[in-house]
Formats: C-alpha cells, structure tokens, sequence
C-alpha cells in the first residue's frame, strides 16, 4: 500500500492506484455468516470533501475525527451528522489520527509530518521530529506515552506527549504501517515483506516474529495478551492466539464471486467475538463467532475503505477514497 505511493503527486486522478500489489487471482470471499448483516445498517455521511481520507477515530459515539489527502482534516462533534474541515497547517498527505483523551491528538503524514492538537482537533501544530520518512501510523496508551512509525523501519517513541520524541530501533528497513499496544510495554508492528514485530517493554526491544509470508501487512489488532489479526494485500489474514510467537494464515476461501484478490486494509475487533474488516472497492467483512467464520464480503461503497474505527461496540466509521464516510450501527 504505503510503499508505492509518491508523495506530493496529488494531481494524479487516484494518487492511490500504485497502493496496492495487484496479483492475478481470485477475490477473497470468506466462509458466509450471512445472518450477522441482519442488525446492521449502513448510512452514508456527508463530508464535503473529495479527498480520500486515510484515517478515521471515534472516541465517543459524538466525538471523531478524519484525516487525508491534502492536509484534510475533518472533526464531527454529533456523530458525523455533520462534518466540519479544521485548517491543519500542511497541504502534506496525512495517513493516521490518534487522539489519547478528549483533548490530546496526533496525525501522520508525508516526509515526516506530525501535527498535534491540544484542544480537540480546533487547531493543529507541527511536533518536531528528526527524520524525513514518510510516517503511516500513530498509537498513544495515554496522553504521555505514544508511538510512531513509518518508512525504512522507523519507529519512534515519545513519553512526555510528543515534546520529545526518540528513534527505536526496529531491526529492520522494511515500511512499517501500522501499531496496537494492549498497554504501556506490550505492543505490536506490521508492515511489508510480512514484517511483524513485538515488544514487552515499551519498545526498548522490539522482536522479530514469524509470519510464514513476505506478504505486505497492513494493520494489526489484538483483542487481548494472546490474541491478535494481520491484515494486508492480496487478501491476507493472520491469526496469532499465543500472543504472536506463531502467525496463522486464515485467509479464507473463494466463492462463487471470485474475480481477484483485493487487498485487506483495516481491521478492527469491538469484543473476543466481534471483527470487522474493510479494504479495497469498499469491501466489508465481519464476523461474530472470533474469527471462525466470516461474513462474504460486500461491497459497501464503490470506492477503497482506509479507515475503521469503532467508539463502542455498536457504533463504527469507516473511511476512504472521495471523501467517503459511512456508519455503521448495530441493533442489539
């Protein structure tokens, strides 16, 4: 995904069409669970923008934000009934949001973009850091501890809210995507060539594990200490239930739809039994028995999904190409 894109394109008509490894194949269409999308309903929020938009969070079912292309970024105080664009102080392309409390929040972008917000996402400002690497994903366990990383195995750590920021060494050059901490010393890496990476103290040392495949991961979730997803390009999905010592590949059978593989680009997990995942052509896969079984794939919006975020375990955005948001809301 991350790898291929070049910076600063933005006139390109889809600044994402090298994002992704396009292999002949056929389309992931996972085992049916049809009867999970019977309390779910979909609506399509309006966000005044065209800009694709990398990133979502929700905090509360009130509270989120979006960031993008551009140097969008958009805030909603109501649930995305309606969206808002704040000035962000940079026209780079922004890839991640993370906010720690109500207040506190951070965004990734290009050529080492960081901007951080201490009122909500109302106004923005750069943090300085030393590098120039194109930076894709952003994770904080409080408002003090966070962590950063990015291209050519970057990966770097704050704990005194962004003042200072210091490099970790990761072991390797491989772009990394995308981080999930369970708390403040143990947390996880993915990234391309199948780099996975873990670390029980705080990043101090991060350790290498085997995922069985060189293919591109782009975004982790645990559930808890021993339990955890990879997903990533051509349809990839893994599985670790040892608390990532052993990666599984359950990337799931084709159907009757199959045409190629598209590439698994958000995943995310509201309880042990409850994920979602979405990715390219709008793509839409939830399951409700911890990973078992899988609803087939849907199609939800014609354009990629690069966002997912969840506030609660009935309410979630999704986020993507020409300014899509949608939410999702189970009835229980």
């Amino acid at each position: 995904m991350w790898g291929w894109l070049h910076f600063g394109r933005a006139k390109r008509r889809n600044v994402f069409g090298s994002f992704f490894i396009l292999l002949l194949g056929i389309i992931l269409a996972p085992q049916s669970a049809d009867s999970t999308d019977s309390n779910l309903s979909i609506a399509t929020q309006v966000s005044h923008t065209k800009s694709t938009l990398m990133s979502i969070q929700f905090r509360t079912p009130q509270n989120g934000w979006a960031v993008g292309t551009g140097g969008i970024i958009l805030k909603t105080s109501d649930g995305g009934k309606k969206w808002k664009r704040v000035t962000s102080g940079t026209s780079a392309l922004l890839t991640s949001v993370f906010f720690a409390d109500a207040s506190k929040g951070w965004a990734t972008g290009a050529g080492g973009t960081l901007k951080y917000t201490a009122d909500g996402g109302e106004s923005w400002v750069s943090q300085s850091l030393e590098t120039q690497q194109p930076l894709y994903g952003v994770y904080f366990t409080s408002p003090k501890l966070g962590w950063v990383v990015g291209g050519g195995g970057t990966i770097l750590h704050t704990a005194d809210g962004g003042e200072h920021w210091t490099e970790q060494v990761s072991g390797t050059t491989a772009a990394l995507y995308a981080a999930h901490f369970l708390n403040d010393r143990k947390g996880t890496i993915v990234g391309a060539l199948g780099t996975v990476l873990s670390t029980d103290d705080g990043g101090a040392t991060w350790t290498p594990q085997e995922a069985q495949n060189a293919v591109t991961l782009f975004d982790v979730f645990f559930t808890d200490s021993t339990t955890g997803w990879a997903v990533g390009n051509a349809g990839a999905m893994f599985q670790t239930t040892d608390g990532g010592t052993k990666w599984v590949d359950q990337t799931l059978p084709c159907g009757k739809t199959c045409r190629r593989v598209i590439d698994l680009l958000k995943v995310r997990f509201t309880s042990q039994q409850d994920g979602w995942i979405v990715g390219e052509r709008g793509m839409l896969y939830r399951t409700v028995d911890a990973g078992i079984t899988w609803s087939e794939g849907k199609s939800i919006v014609p354009t990629s999904l690069f966002g997912l975020s969840f506030s609660d375990t009935t309410h979630g955005w999704a986020s993507g190409e020409n300014g899509a948001i949608l939410h999702l809301q189970l009835s229980r």
